[in-house]
């Protein structure tokens, strides 16, 4: 019952889109609406990760750039984290030294 109720509620199904109107030969009179309104921020903000991404995978000197860059980074969150442990065991000895 609930299904029906919700296809009955669908501009979709059974029925014309509310606001698409068609001239006689069926055809969308205003053709924003089935596009949508063009967006030139969106679009431009596609264009460049297109285009940084297809120089990416074209460019093997790039490649070799960002991997190196994800390693270095990688290295230093891998020290930041041995860094972390040994606070925490510092913190711990302390600890176990007032108790003492």
């Amino acid at each position: 019952m609930e299904l029906l109720n919700s296809l009955d509620k669908n501009p979709y199904i059974g029925g014309e889109p509310s606001t698409e109107t068609k001239n006689e030969g069926g055809m969308l009179s205003n053709p924003e609406n089935m596009f949508g309104v063009f967006n030139t921020k969106q679009f431009v903000v596609g264009a460049l990760i297109g285009a940084v991404g297809a120089y990416l995978l074209t460019n093997e000197k790039a490649q070799k750039n960002l991997f190196k860059t994800i390693a270095k980074g990688t290295e230093m969150f891998q020290a930041g984290i041995e860094e972390m442990k040994e606070r925490f065991e510092d913190a711990k000895a302390e600890l176990a030294a007032k108790e003492a």
